[in-house]
């Protein structure tokens, strides 16, 4: 009996313990955490809808624990962190409620981390996780919400919070940056509304404007280009009339969404797309450096279209005119004439310059009017008003002092009115019949002489068998061009206007091209280290005179890169053209090409080379490419993308440079045919290759190809598996479909904390080798790829040059001798050696 007692307790304590005791510790299928309940790592909370869970999780790179809230979906995306500041370093932790009701979070010391801080007394409270990604802890005697996560936000702005601004305290809701993809705690950038003037969305990095979004105008934001542009209102601003401003999301934001900011300091608003179970990137700010808070300084207009993108306001000059040409604006621009406004009585003899499509100045003062002549009256009579603008629904905008943050849109904006002397309004129509009457000279003129030009052919017809096959030689020289490169591009660049060096300058720089200045050759001659008077040092490009190619590639290279400026494209410094001479001058790397970097054995900086800096290197080449296909006045193919290509600045920042081969695309078009292939083995996408179409795949391909050679440390040209008869590619596509990947990454940067980085590095480069152009993400894609904006990434197929490659290669190589023609790592079909 005594023993039958002992078996049936021993049965009890066993169902208590194993069936009872974790269902008051959790279920898997609860949102809420009680009194008598907590969550143990690893066990999460899930909102009623499966919409987003609360639990443990260790960003990439790190062993970390942190608390926070993710979606279901998307058990990566992290929508709010408890403990950012604070993480725990093992898995031993519990989320409970104190016993004055506060959720609070305890390390395995018993001691706790992190804490809601919301009560002052002892409370019977619960917490939850609701379908809209709101944590919420309630006191069930009233049900009242007294603490909520959508108050205490980290970087993440999802549909139904709200960012408020409190303009009688000054209190704002703040949104702030990770540090770095590793490490959640507070980064350089915060985000929040400013309501003191008209409502504003601003970026701050360390405290200082960064991005704003411009006026809210009823609908929109009206210095955002996306906001222009969309259909759908996401956005609206509230005030309750008692000093307090909020943005929130509208009603016809009904779908899975949210906006980020990340520890670039950029904004990203990303939608999720359920077919592809990825996070797409609708829209992100800042996207180029016109939209940088005051990146052209007082009364200085950014236009991202312009090279340089700095000019001064109409009636204003330079500060400082030397930092201004060397391409430092922060100065900013000063009037040339005075306001001839006269204080005593407010009346004004000056006069407003029309300025379209542009987003307004900062500081902006509000009167309601609907009429814009009533905006200009009002300016006018008052002294202090330097601009005014219109909005139907905003009314007029005046501003005083300083104007600062000023960019001209594309085809956008507002028409911003700047207020002038009397004096520069007359010189401005001076200047105005100044243009007009020489372009009716000119145009008489060009008559004139197309007449006599025509005469003149027309009697050289028949004669001179020689010259004619000067000229048609010379026809097949230039034809390559099609109908993509802007031929009036080319006479809107006049070499004069960049910085003109002398031969005599260079070759004292360069202690008259001596070897041991030599940095490297190109096909078209060799480039030089030359430090001129001032101490700097620069890179000279001389073509060489014996070859009969280059003079094209020269001009080309002058039209495409002096519009550009970008910090991971190499900078134009000038240029020297005498007599059968002609260089380009650039800004120095100190650190080479990466080409040296990767592949030279005798070269020290190979070792220097750890995971982080060829990651950057790589984000680096990849914003290069994003600026020249999305972001730049002009669409670029670069068309010769390798790592002798991509140069490298004292801090290992990347810089792409050699636009020889560049060609210029009209805004709709998104493939051109040649019949005239150029490029380097191994990086040419196979439909250029072989059918001498290009595109913006094109360079994707070749961005592949370079991640390739970044992550093994091997040339692709030049390496070659015997095992297994593999190219580069094939290699790094059999070792990754196998779950080995990490195999193929260079033994010396393989480390267990970035393991999943370097195979996410080499899943997104053969996605970009895919053999169809359609099948390669475009550049911003992979970017937000890249950095974990989107998380899931779609299979990759495999690539064409896996194993045929070498093939290919060496039948080109034979029919490129048959014609009589010297490679080096060149091109195919009708060639032109590099």
């Amino acid at each position: 009996m005594i023993n039958g007692k002992i078996i049936l307790l021993f049965i009890l304590q066993f169902i208590f313990f194993v069936i009872y005791v974790p269902l008051i510790s959790f279920s898997l299928t609860t949102d809420t955490i009680s009194s008598n309940s907590f969550l143990k790592d690893p066990d999460m909370l899930v909102s009623s809808g499966n919409i987003f869970k609360l639990g443990f999780f260790t960003p990439e790179n790190t062993t970390n624990r942190y608390l926070g809230i993710f979606y279901t979906v998307s058990e990566k995306t992290m929508v709010w962190v408890a403990n950012r500041e604070k993480p725990l370093k093992d898995s031993s932790n519990t989320v409970t409620i104190s016993k004055d009701g506060d959720l609070v979070l305890i390390n395995k010391r018993n001691k706790i981390v992190w804490s809601t801080n919301a009560t002052t007394s002892p409370m019977n409270t619960s917490v939850q996780i609701q379908d809209d990604g709101n944590l919420v802890l309630r006191d069930n005697a009233t049900g009242a919400i007294i603490w909520e996560s959508f108050s205490y936000p980290t970087d993440v702005f999802l549909p139904n919070m709200k960012v408020f601004h409190n303009i009688t305290t000054g209190k704002k809701t703040l949104y702030s940056s990770w540090k770095n993809r590793s490490d959640p705690a507070v980064g350089s950038f915060t985000t929040g509304i400013d309501a003191l003037n008209i409502p504003q969305i601003f970026i701050w990095k360390n405290h200082r404007p960064y991005w704003r979004s411009g006026p809210w105008n009823g609908r929109i934001f009206i210095g955002s280009h996306f906001m222009f542009n969309v259909n759908v209102q996401i956005f609206t601003v509230v005030n309750n009339y008692a000093g307090i401003f909020y943005v929130t999301t509208t009603d016809q934001v009904r779908f899975l969404m949210k906006i980020s900011l990340n520890s670039s300091g950029s904004v990203v608003y990303t939608m999720w797309n359920e077919r592809g179970k990825n996070w797409n990137v609708a829209w992100l700010e800042p996207q180029t450096e016109c939209d940088v808070y005051g990146t052209c300084g007082p009364f200085g207009s950014c236009n991202a279209q312009d090279s340089p993108i700095c000019s001064c306001l109409r009636g204003f000059e330079p500060v400082n005119k030397k930092e201004w040409g060397s391409g430092n604006w922060t100065s900013g621009c000063l009037r040339r004439m005075q306001l001839q406004c006269d204080q005593s009585n407010n009346t004004s003899g000056d006069g407003f310059l029309r300025l379209p499509f542009m987003k307004v100045p900062d500081f902006a003062e509000q009167f309601p009017s609907r009429q814009e002549d009533e905006c200009r009256n009002r300016c006018l009579r008052n002294c202090s008003c330097i601009a005014y603008a219109h909005d139907s629904t905003i009314g007029c905008m005046f501003w005083s002092g300083s104007l600062i943050d000023i960019q001209r849109f594309t085809s956008v904006g507002y028409d911003l009115y700047i207020r002038v002397s009397a004096s520069e309004l007359d010189s401005h129509k001076d200047k105005k019949l100044f243009i007009i009457i020489p372009v009716v000279v000119a145009f008489c003129s060009m008559s004139i002489f197309t007449f006599i030009v025509w005469c003149w052919i027309a009697k050289q017809k028949g004669k001179k068998t020689k010259d004619k096959r000067i000229f048609e030689a010379h026809q097949i020289f230039s034809s390559d061009s099609t109908p993509i490169v802007l031929k009036d591009e080319s006479q809107k660049v006049n070499i004069e206007e960049l910085p003109l060096f002398t031969f005599e300058t260079l070759a004292n720089a360069t202690d008259k091209f001596h070897d041991n200045n030599l940095l490297g050759k190109g096909g078209f001659g060799p480039v030089y280290m030359g430090k001129v008077d001032n101490g700097k040092k620069i890179a000279v490009k001389r073509l060489s005179t014996i070859s009969g190619q280059g003079i094209e590639e020269f001009m080309n290279e002058v039209v495409v890169i002096s519009k550009l400026q970008h910090r991971n494209l190499v900078r134009l410094v000038g240029c020297c053209v005498e007599k059968e001479e002609k260089m380009l001058i650039y800004e120095y790397m100190p650190n080479k090409s990466l080409d040296v970097c990767l592949f030279d054995p005798t070269n020290p900086s190979q070792n220097v080379l750890d995971w982080t800096k060829r990651f950057n290197i790589i984000e680096g080449i990849g914003r290069g490419l994003l600026y020249l296909h999305k972001d730049s006045r002009l669409k670029i193919i670069h068309r010769d993308l390798k790592p002798s290509n991509v140069l490298l600045d004292g801090e290992w920042n990347a810089k792409i440079s050699d636009f020889g081969m560049a060609r210029i695309f009209g805004s709709k078009q998104d493939h051109a045919n040649t019949a005239r292939v150029v490029g380097t083995y191994g990086y040419m996408a196979p439909e250029y290759a072989m059918e001498g179409r290009f595109s913006e795949k094109s360079d994707v391909y070749s961005f592949g190809v370079l991640m390739l050679e970044i992550l093994k440390g091997k040339k692709n040209t030049h390496y070659y598996n015997q095992e297994w008869s593999l190219s580069l590619l094939g290699c790094a596509w059999k070792l990754w479909s196998e779950g080995n990947g990490l195999a193929f990454a260079d033994e010396t940067i393989v480390d267990s904390n970035i393991e999943e980085e370097i195979m996410r590095c080499i899943h997104v480069a053969l996605l970009c080798v895919q053999e169809f152009p359609k099948n390669r993400p475009a550049i911003q894609t992979i970017l937000s790829m890249l950095n974990r904006e989107i998380v899931d990434l779609p299979e990759p197929e495999q690539p064409i040059f896996a194993e045929k490659w070498n093939d290919l290669h060496r039948g080109s190589t034979q029919s490129i001798r048959q014609v009589g023609l010297s490679i080096n790592e060149v091109t195919l079909t009708v060639l032109d050696g590099r």
